[in-house]
């Protein structure tokens, strides 16, 4: 990967943000989640960490927004660090080539989910992360990690957000109830859609996710939760899973290890030189951050950052 000046790379981010301003097809935020559909669409912001702990924003970098399935980045380390391999036995580590929320492969690989990316395969990691504790605890580690990467104590779940999106859970429900019926739920569906829904509903700026991003990247004097291996291992799915059916398109345009949420957010990964959020709330079809993945190709284009040379 090329290395860019930080004073380009600054200018790169505000032409970035000059240009999202003025974009008129923005898409739609997440109505199916009152409490995201009613966030304006007209913002935008990103941020990114250097290996010199320099950090640099433009736009609505600091504005806390739902960083929904990013979340589920953080809970596959937590998972692993306490599970290890044996957590392949129930997810599998494939595209999915599906909406996020279908139900058409799970049926088909008999309640195995294909990946730990999609919603099914992320309720499996949580309900393997909550057995035996409570949910309270699991999500008291969950904030404890990501403050503990950001180096951040700022860092929340939006209460009325896991509320709306509890409210409103009825496909992820069926999502569990199908998973437990071929045995690959541990725990009542409730107490697991429960935790799921507010795990999804933990609150960061773009500035904070990408500080919570630098252990993904490798970057110099930031904390290591985990082992060079399995941060090896989940970039390998950002890549290949962290945009949903979308996951081929954004590796081809973008070329960096993603992960994005319907609350608008993309973290992605240039390992060895930074780690990078963006978020824009209006979506695209297939749930991903419309502004956001074009700012993304154009940080590509700008900086030549590729995990393809």
């Amino acid at each position: 990967m090329e290395t860019v000046n930080p004073a380009d790379l600054q200018l790169i981010l505000d032409e970035i943000a000059h240009s999202m301003a003025a974009a008129t097809d923005r898409g739609q935020p997440a109505t199916y989640i009152p409490e995201l559909g009613r966030v304006s669409p007209d913002q935008f912001g990103i941020a990114l960490c250097l290996p010199d702990g320099q950090q640099l924003s433009a736009g609505d970098a600091a504005t806390p927004f739902s960083i929904q399935s990013i979340s589920k980045v953080f809970t596959l380390a937590i998972a692993l660090g306490r599970l290890g391999d044996a957590l392949w036995q129930r997810v599998g580590r494939e595209p999915s080539g599906a909406a996020f929320n279908s139900i058409v492969s799970l049926e088909h690989d008999r309640g195995i989910p294909r990946n730990p990316f999609i919603n099914a395969g992320a309720i499996a990691v949580t309900d393997a992360i909550l057995q035996g504790l409570q949910p309270r605890d699991v999500l008291a580690e969950l904030l404890q990690f990501l403050r503990m990467a950001a180096e951040d104590d700022n860092i929340h779940i939006d209460k009325s957000v896991a509320a709306s999106e509890l409210a409103h859970a009825h496909r992820n429900t069926a999502l569990a109830e199908f998973m437990a019926a071929h045995g690959n739920l541990q725990n009542p569906t409730a107490l697991t859609i429960g935790t799921y829904c507010h795990q999804c509903a933990v609150e960061m700026s773009c500035v904070q996710l990408a500080r919570a991003g630098r252990f993904l990247a490798g970057l110099p004097g930031c904390p290591r939760p985990v082992s060079p291996s399995r941060i090896r291992r989940i970039n390998a799915l950002m890549l290949t899973c962290g945009h949903y059916d979308a996951s081929g398109d954004f590796a081809y345009r973008v070329g960096l290890p993603g992960k994005s949420g319907v609350g608008g957010g993309i973290l992605a990964i240039a390992p060895g030189r930074a780690s990078i959020a963006v978020w824009s709330p209006g979506l695209n079809a297939q749930g991903n951050s419309k502004l956001g993945a074009e700012a993304m190709e154009h940080l590509g284009r700008a900086t030549g950052w590729s995990v393809f040379g």
